[in-house]
């Protein structure tokens, strides 16, 4: 009896199906030239079944394929295919949402490269790739071809290009590389990828040392789109929400470990640059990057808030900043209701350092920035974020819980050292007011938009001036002084009287932040106020009092008043309602005392300044002037 290789079929199905832990079968003839040192082997209507969450057609039909092996080299426990030849092979891949790929054939969550031995000529003619991810949400149709017998510019070139569909958006795909006939194991293998995902463009050059290890790669890219946090399909990655951005970068690949070199360019108006790797063997992404900007745009930073500058000419912005701003004017806020994308920070971490050489902050007189965030399973703790003044310094700490739904937030805030005169430099260069400004901020609240936070915050607002001058005709209408405030204003005079020290302290909660203490003492006048300020509908109420320390020839006594929106405050005096008359010493025994819990609270060394702590003394001792009667 003739020997039939046939009866190899089914062995070999086997094998092939223990290997990949999918179902196989052959349909066709086995032919097989054994006498060389380079045999060769055909395989007709070999089928790969997919995997039992798949569905049920199939994961590969190769109609035709033909494998040769360099006998020698085999023997030494090296393999060296002279030629793959696949015909019209139709391959698709399938992922569907809890993350289980059918081309893993591995029990580790994680799919291993593909990684071929080396082919010296690789052959694929009329070849089809679908691939359905339901976690990518991206569905793509390919035809793949590398076929030297095809004529044309593109002869025996390697080709895969396909069009479909990314988070709804439309998708296109190429790419390219050198021919697949004499490849060398040893020498590199080029190829170009060029993807358009919606508005966003990924070109890629790159190279592979060792065909066919598709495990080790690098090369350069260059990126640009709309809004970075779009890349999530794309790349798995949770990254924030930004104006448009135009990067470039050396990239690198070993295994699981990607690699982002020299990045450098654009996001919106600021410059950005520095290193990013990403390490995905376990499945769930860690980042980590060192980025540096040489001057940053702060509106460019306020749009991971969800946040977009209020008038956008001189802005770079995507068009949903756009919405975001003519919302924002349409209802007269200042507080985005943007949603922040927390469900995807819970599958993957990262720790990221960001440098600010300079700021571009409007009237706000920051020169530079630094922060360092930290994504430990669904916590992001910013910790420092640092900014430096003039003079002063602004730090914070910040800690968003996502964990839950909503997510919970939480800020503590320092102003320190900071100058009245840098944050208010006034007409002609005449600041209202001068001297030290301390505040803190120590906040929580529940929401997934900024706004939604601050509708439900709770804790404490303070700040406190502990010594200062201000304009004497603004402290003489805090009275209200009118003959002698009005005259001063009217003949643009800057003399000024010195501020002894001055405190608002406000509790929060529920968005509300309810004036605790406020007061302000000067030469002639100390002033007391109430009110609160809302959150929820960003509005202000607020009223401050003042009582004149000497007598007055005209004085009205009527609180000052401030009211309207956070956009558009308006200040103006309640004429209808006298202030009654007391004892600045009562005033100050009832205001002050509790001064000595606030002032660490604001910053340690307040405790021990010494115009407040002279407020607090003479409160104490019943010094204080009383007011004159008229």
């Amino acid at each position: 009896m003739v020997f039939q290789w046939n009866w190899l079929r089914g062995p070999l199905a086997h094998a092939i199906s223990g290997r990949l832990h999918r179902p196989v079968t052959i349909s066709g003839n086995l032919e097989v030239h054994p006498w060389s040192w380079a045999p060769r082997a055909t395989v007709n209507g070999l089928t790969i079944g997919n995997a039992p969450w798949a569905g049920v057609e199939p994961m590969a039909r190769l109609p035709r394929l033909t494998v040769q092996v360099r006998l020698w080299p085999l023997l030494r426990g090296h393999t060296i295919l002279p030629l793959v030849e696949a015909q019209s092979p139709d391959v698709r891949l399938v992922r569907d949402a809890q993350g289980r790929a059918n081309w893993n054939f591995s029990n580790s969550p994680v799919p291993k490269p593909l990684r071929l031995p080396p082919i010296n000529h690789f052959i694929i003619s009329d070849g089809k790739l679908r691939l359905d991810d339901a976690r990518r949400r991206l569905n793509f149709v390919g035809t793949v071809s590398s076929n030297e017998r095809v004529v044309g510019a593109g002869r025996g070139t390697f080709r895969l290009e396909g069009k479909g569909a990314l988070n709804g958006a439309p998708f296109l795909a190429l790419i390219t590389g050198g021919p697949l006939v004499n490849v060398d194991p040893n020498r590199p293998y080029p190829f170009d990828a060029h993807i358009e995902a919606g508005p966003t463009r990924a070109a890629i050059a790159g190279t592979i040392p060792h065909p066919f290890d598709l495990g080790r790669m690098s090369g350069k890219m260059h990126l640009s789109g709309p809004d970075m946090a779009d890349l999530y399909h794309l790349t798995g990655l949770a990254l924030p929400t930004t104006p448009p951005y135009d990067l470039a970068a050396g990239f690198g690949r070993v295994e699981a470990s990607y690699a982002f070199r020299r990045i450098h360019g654009q996001v919106g108006d600021s410059d950005l640059a520095g290193a990013l790797s990403v390490n995905d063997s376990t499945g769930r992404p860690f980042l980590k990057a060192d980025l540096d900007s040489r001057r940053l745009k702060l509106v460019d930073l306020a749009a991971v808030l969800g946040a977009a500058p209020k008038h956008l000419a001189g802005h770079t912005v995507s068009p949903q900043q756009r919405v975001i701003a003519a919302k924002l004017r349409a209802e007269h806020r200042l507080l985005p209701d943007t949603h922040l994308s927390v469900g995807r920070m819970r599958g993957m971490d990262a720790n990221v350092a960001y440098r600010a050489q300079s700021v571009d902050a409007g009237r706000l007189p920051i020169r530079a920035l630094s922060l360092k965030a930290v994504l430990d399973h669904a916590v992001l703790t910013v910790d420092p974020l640092a900014m430096s003044l003039p003079q002063g310094r602004f730090t914070g700490v910040i800690r968003l819980d996502a964990r839950r739904s909503p997510p919970s937030e939480a800020v503590d805030l320092r102003l320190t050292d900071a100058r009245l005169e840098n944050l208010m430099p006034g007409k002609g260069g005449f600041p209202p007011l001068e001297g030290g400004l301390f505040a803190r901020a120590k906040l929580s609240g529940v929401g997934d938009s900024l706004r939604a936070a601050a509708a439900g915050a709770s804790g404490s607002v303070a700040v406190v001036i502990p010594h200062g001058e201000m304009r004497k005709a603004f402290a003489e209408l805090l009275g209200i002084n009118a003959a002698n405030g009005l005259l001063l204003l009217f003949s643009k005079s800057q003399s000024e009287t010195p501020i002894r020290c001055a405190v608002a302290d406000f509790h929060a909660s529920n968005g509300i932040l309810t004036a605790q203490r406020l007061v302000i003492d000067t030469d002639p006048v100390l002033s007391q106020g109430t009110g609160t300020i809302d959150l929820r509908n960003e509005t202000l109420n607020l009223r401050l009092a003042g009582k004149n320390k000497k007598l007055r020839l005209l004085h009205v006594m009527a609180p000052i008043t401030v009211k309207g929106t956070f956009e558009t405050p308006k200040f103006g005096a309640d004429i209808g309602k006298a202030a009654a008359q007391f004892a600045i010493g009562g005033l100050l025994a009832a205001v002050v005392s509790p001064l000595a819990v606030l002032l660490p609270f604001v910053g340690p060394g307040l405790a021990h300044n010494a115009d407040c702590s002279a407020l607090i003394a003479g409160a104490g001792a019943g010094a204080a002037p009383r007011v004159a009667k008229r």
